[in-house]
């Protein structure tokens, strides 16, 4: 149940709605009633009536039918409609209102829980669980309790036309109470468990979707179709299972529900005969009884719909539940403006408390606009290093100071909007060009635009491309040459103009030009700015002003190129390789 009162947090905006709509669906499945009061009528009180005259009966049976007439032709159809229109409208800004708070959470969950996540399932939980809760809205908000209304209704109605009757027919509810309450228990874990299935099936076809040209490119597609058809038959098993489930359930409810009208048909035949009866009422009941178990069976549907809804209600709060590991401090302040002086206070860094450390006691003092090159061997610990400046992660020990302040004393955003920064494979988005240099700063004229793309050394380029900067790039800027991406990703950072940079080997997977052109872009971003540069080719940062060696997580040595070159230490030892 808690998570039926989590879910109305959600519901409670629209509460107002959801009654008008209950109150309309009330008169939409009430007029229904009216029909075996008028088959009753019409039998006992007309046609079977003596001492009516011929055209006493005719004109009686026009009032009756031309009345019935106005209800279902006149009155019915719109208020089917606005039952209808409203019952969607409410479900869909529901399910809007989810997947914005969903959108707003995954972008305060860490990089650590994307790392341990598949894309897929993350948009499964997104996209297919939140869609799935609508039902619950319509069903279990509106749908149920219009059918349990009807119910009631009928049943005074019944109780009016004859107590024993109405006792008969009403005789099998406590075995349909039972049937739902054994049944839908079992079923709720099946549901969750085939939508678990579902999304892996939908996570692991993202990610061989995104590498299809690794799996050409190794003429593995044979093997992949064995993996994928592995989780697929997964998939296909946990449904089999819940649809075993779902048949059983349904057939023994409904089997409790064709009773009832039998032992009513029959009990009632006995009354006729008995002479206690009449014919109109007997048909009535009949009727009735169609009113009656017809909203039981749809409970049915509506149980099994409302028992996959509160599954993926489940997921979707598990997903919701996830910790943020980046939080602001209740007393935190905002950064409002930089010099960039930078400290590195026995820094010490794991991705979990079981893990072995990345980093380990590193120490470093960075006076404001220096440009500091990080260097070593892969799997050092360099780009760990640098995420945790703009505190992607926080350290496991010791503190990093910006201009003397703890950067977990400051408010996160505020400290990510004065850093600027330049992967080795940075993500375009499957938008413009323009679109993409706007990232660093949303609100940018075209003028300032065009201007940071010239100082990207981009702008040429971008003129020469079929659109220009309206130039759609693809999904991930797969239309764009890794260079051209680069540029573009520079651009970003010029327009966005931070106080400090980190530039995570930004030009090591390039060629030679168009290296010239991104280091020539570099270097003029960098001027009188607090500078990391993660450097593969070591060629690239000699004019650092200061180079700092680190191996296995430490600090092995620190000085500039010639101070380095001169101590023929570890940094001689790499540079001297790449320059063999």
């Amino acid at each position: 149940m808690n998570t039926i009162k989590r879910y109305m947090f959600f519901v409670k905006p629209y509460k107002k709605q959801i009654g008008i709509t209950i109150i309309i669906g009330i008169l939409k499945f009430g007029i229904p009633l009216l029909f075996p009061l008028a088959m009753m009528y019409i039998i006992d009180d007309i046609l079977l009536n003596e001492t009516m005259t011929t055209d006493d009966q005719y004109n009686q049976l026009y009032w009756i039918l031309g009345g019935m007439a106005v209800l279902f032709i006149v009155l019915r159809p719109p208020i089917e409609y606005y039952r209808q229109y409203f019952a969607q409208w409410i479900g869909n800004h529901i399910l809007f209102d989810i997947r914005d708070h969903l959108f707003t959470h995954i972008q305060k969950l860490s990089l650590r829980f994307y790392s341990n996540r598949k894309v897929g399932e993350i948009i499964s939980r997104v996209i297919h669980d939140v869609e799935q809760t609508k039902n619950f809205v319509i069903t279990g908000l509106m749908n149920v309790w219009l059918d349990l209304a009807t119910i009631v209704i009928a049943i005074i109605i019944m109780l009016n036309l004859n107590v024993w009757l109405t006792l008969v027919a009403i005789s099998m509810f406590p075995f349909y109470g039972f049937s739902i309450k054994y049944f839908y228990q079992h079923l709720r874990k099946l549901t969750r468990v085939r939508s678990q299935a579902l999304a892996d099936v939908q996570g692991h076809l993202h990610e061989r979707v995104q590498g299809m040209n690794v799996i050409r490119s190794f003429a593995n597609e044979d093997y992949e179709q064995n993996q994928f058809s592995h989780r697929n038959k997964n998939f296909l098993t946990k449904a089999l299972d819940h649809t075993k489930w779902n048949a059983k359930t349904f057939a023994v409810v409904n089997t409790v529900t064709d009773i009832a009208p039998l032992l009513v048909l029959f009990v009632s035949s006995l009354f006729v005969l008995q002479n206690g009866l009449e014919i109109g009422v007997m048909s009535a009941f009949v009727l009735y009884m169609e009113r009656l178990y017809g909203p039981l069976r749809r409970l049915v549907n509506s149980s099994t719909t409302l028992t996959q809804s509160i599954a993926s209600m489940d997921r979707v709060f598990e997903f919701i539940d996830e910790k943020y590991d980046i939080t602001d401090k209740p007393s935190a302040t905002a950064l409002t403006h930089v010099d960039g002086k930078m400290t590195f206070d026995r820094v010490s860094f794991s991705y979990s408390e079981n893990d072995h450390p990345i980093l380990k006691d590193i120490r470093l003092d960075i006076p404001a606009g220096q440009t500091v090159a990080l260097v070593g061997m892969s799997g050092g610990g360099k780009s760990t290093l640098v995420s945790l400046i703009p505190r992607f992660y926080d350290v496991t020990a010791g503190r990093i100071l910006i201009d003397g302040k703890d950067i977990r004393d400051l408010e996160v955003r505020t400290l990510r909007d004065h850093i600027g920064m330049v992967l080795q494979d940075n993500i375009l988005f499957s938008d413009s060009v323009k679109m993409n240099i706007k990232i660093g700063k949303p609100d940018a004229t075209d003028e300032e635009v065009i201007t940071a793309a010239k100082a990207a050394n981009a702008h040429d380029f971008i003129l020469g491309l079929e659109d220009g900067y309206d130039t759609e790039v693809g999904e991930r800027g797969v239309k764009l040459s890794g260079g051209q991406k680069q540029r573009i990703a520079i651009a970003r950072v010029f327009l966005k103009n931070p106080p400090i940079l980190v530039f995570d080997e930004a030009t090591s997977a390039l060629d030679l030009e168009s290296e010239h052109f991104i280091q020539e872009a570099l270097e003029k971003l960098a001027k009188d700015r607090t500078t990391f540069i993660v450097a593969h080719r070591l060629s690239t940062i000699t004019n650092a002003d200061q180079i700092v060696v680190i191996e296995d997580g430490t600090v092995k040595e620190q000085g500039t190129h010639q101070e380095l070159m001169q101590a023929q230490g570890a940094y001689y030892k790499l540079y001297s390789v790449q320059e063999v």
